[in-house]
Order: structure tokens, then C-alpha cells, then sequence
């Protein structure tokens, strides 16, 4: 691969992997996913007095938590900036290169600028409501040798 981007040819592009919502794991990354939004919430942007905000002149962050998912599963997406008018309820979205963040014990899932959030064509299938992966609780077990 390192003779490929030596001699000015462009290495082969692997065809990605699809996965369903079901089969996501906690801190897991690099996932590719078709889902449909649920919902959409915007997060208030919250202002700290003590010098641990954004830095002088830049805007803040505009955060939202969507509901996303497929026909196996929903799960909590936290949208940031350009991801929150991309991901308009009744939207259909490819998340690429999406990880599994763990907020308070649950999962969240997220795209940050590796990634890439695409908006495409209404997907044919019937989002699974009743099967929410950001509601079960993990907890972290340190297992003695």
C-alpha cells in the first residue's frame, strides 16, 4: 500500500459495510448506516462563566439529539452544527464512519469530521420504535486476574 501512494496511483477503495442499529456495541467505531430520523431535539446552548466556553469570537456549537434508527432499532444521534439541518425528522440519512459514544451510561451515537453525514432518498422500510439501544444502561466492570 505504501509502493500504491509512492508511485502516484491511488490505493483501492474498500466498498463499505452496512450496518443495522441491533448490532451496534458500546465504544465501537467506524460504522456505516442508513437510518431514518425519528425526531429531533435542540440541546440549548448552555454558557459557563468560568473561562471553560468557546474561545473569544467563535460561535457555539449547535448541538441537537435525534432519534434515529432502522427496521432492527432506534438510537440516540448527537447532530453538531451542519448535522442539525441535515437531520430533519422524516429525513432518510447514510451515517459514515459513525462511533458509539457512551453518555451517563447509554449509548449515543455520533459523526464527528471523519466522518460524514449524507441526506439520500427515502429508505422503503418501517423504523422499529420499540427497540430503543440508548435506554439500556451499561456499566463499566473491572474483572480482578
Amino acid at each position: 500500500m505504501a509502493t500504491a501512494a509512492k508511485g502516484g496511483e491511488k490505493p483501492a477503495l474498500r466498498k463499505p459495510v452496512f450496518v443495522k442499529v441491533d448490532q451496534l456495541k458500546p465504544g465501537t467505531c467506524g460504522h456505516t448506516l442508513t437510518v431514518k430520523v425519528v425526531s429531533a431535539n435542540p440541546v440549548p446552548a448552555r454558557g459557563r462563566a468560568g473561562g471553560g466556553g468557546p474561545a473569544v469570537g467563535s460561535r457555539p456549537a449547535r448541538i441537537a439529539e435525534c432519534l434515529v434508527g432502522d427496521e432492527t432499532g432506534v438510537i440516540v444521534f448527537t447532530a453538531r452544527n451542519e448535522q442539525v439541518d441535515m437531520l430533519m425528522p422524516g429525513n432518510t440519512a447514510i451515517l459514515r464512519n459513525a462511533r458509539i459514544d457512551m453518555f451517563k451510561g447509554s449509548m449515543r451515537l455520533a459523526v464527528d469530521k471523519w466522518g460524514r453525514v449524507e441526506v439520500t432518498e427515502p429508505a422503503s422500510f418501517a423504523v422499529k420504535e420499540d427497540n430503543n439501544l440508548s435506554l439500556v444502561e451499561y456499566e463499566l466492570v473491572n474483572v480482578p486476574e
